[in-house]
């Protein structure tokens, strides 16, 4: 079917109507060769949270998906795909003209067991490996060729030292498995823009090996149009130094600097949290939900002014595309990361899908670039 030939619902054309108190659209302030992203859980994606899918739609013009594209969902077993829920995500998008991201071709995470299970429980060899790697590939990559506009092809491949991280694929395939993810996903879809992904990219050490990956890739003739930075960030941490520093490094490299999975923990950070047992993480549960009730104004301000140096540094760098983790502070996965049931905020619409100062923060930041 046509966009011509689409028509809205009457609850979504009545909610995307403007009237006086309708809040500034981000993608309409953004200057131009800036998308304005949001990821969405399948609830928006299939429009069963139909306010939800409103605000999308009047706000973003660049979707990712946080969980539908990924292994696990779109192909939990041996020659078994499970596209529908991915084709309602993609149509979403297209039938509102934004750009769509594919998330993620190549993650030691969330990838079935049997992905990189050998004959009779032995190590699988190189060629099975590389062997099923091309053919979820160049599958799911070919099913949406010329209907997803990126991917992230190769997801969290180095550890904050800059090493490769010791992975199944790493072990079983070598170093060039990441050739390979660019080379299998550019011959699906030789249009599509490919990306490599990762957190924590405003430590240099890791930054540095990002970019020197990404220039090897290109030395062989091999497609990578971007850098993501995630950008879990904390409302403190990293430094605006760190992020201004890396940004400007992958944008002087020639490569796209994209912010990909971006929020904002205004929750306190253990340095035990991530690995600790489940006694003591109640502990650091009790310590650490400081905001049970609410977030209070002194540190929604906070949170607007981080928003608003970060998204200043993004216009300043040339950043292509910035993308939340989520839509409201309701649904994102901070709350239950790495400890569950706390009540976090880190991004711009609250749990009632109003939006929140850093909203504001952000739109005035876009609007006055957009005047310049």
């Amino acid at each position: 079917m046509s966009r011509a030939m689409i028509v809205l619902p009457a609850f979504i054309v009545a909610a995307v109507t403007l009237t006086a108190d309708s809040p500034a659209a981000l993608k309409d302030v953004a200057p131009p060769g800036l998308k304005i992203g949001v990821a969405l859980n399948q609830a928006l994606s299939d429009e069963r949270d139909a306010a939800g899918a409103a605000v999308v739609v009047r706000q973003f013009n660049a979707i990712s998906p946080e969980n539908l594209l990924k292994w696990e969902s779109v192909h939990p077993a041996p020659g078994r795909f499970n596209f529908e829920p991915a084709d309602r995500y993609v149509e979403f998008g297209r039938s509102h003209g934004m750009f769509v991201v594919g998330h993620v071709l190549l993650w030691h995470q969330q990838t079935p067991a049997w992905v990189f299970a050998g004959e009779a429980g032995a190590t699988v060899t190189r060629e099975a490996l590389l062997a099923r790697l091309k053919e979820h590939i160049t599958t799911v990559v070919g099913r949406y060729r010329g209907k997803i506009g990126g991917w992230d092809v190769v997801n969290e491949a180095l550890d904050d030292d800059g090493t490769l991280r010791k992975t199944p694929w790493l072990a079983a395939i070598g170093e060039d498995y990441l050739a390979k993810a660019f080379e299998f996903a550019h011959e699906a879809d030789p249009g599509a823009e490919l990306y490599y992904n990762d957190f924590n990219l405003w430590k240099p050490a890791k930054r540095d090996a990002a970019i020197r990956i990404v220039q090897a890739l290109r030395a062989k003739g091999l497609r990578v149009d971007g850098i993501g930075e995630q950008g879990h960030w904390g409302i403190d941490e990293p430094p605006l130094q760190a992020i201004d520093e890396t940004l400007a490094a992958i944008h002087a490299a020639g490569v796209q600097p994209l912010i990909t999975e971006l929020d904002m923990d205004v929750l306190p950070r253990d340095p035990d949290m991530w690995g600790a047992d489940l006694s003591k993480k109640m502990q650091i549960k009790a310590a650490t939900n400081i905001y049970p009730d609410g977030l209070p104004d002194g540190a929604q301000q906070k949170l607007a002014r981080r928003y608003a140096d970060v998204f200043a540094l993004f216009l300043k760098h040339g950043v292509r595309r910035a993308t939340f983790w989520g839509l409201t502070d309701g649904g994102s996965w901070l709350n239950n990361f790495p400890i569950p049931g706390r009540m976090n905020y880190p991004l711009l619409w609250d749990r009632n899908l109003k939006p929140k100062p850093a909203f504001d923060a952000v739109a005035d930041v876009l609007r006055s670039a957009a005047r310049r």
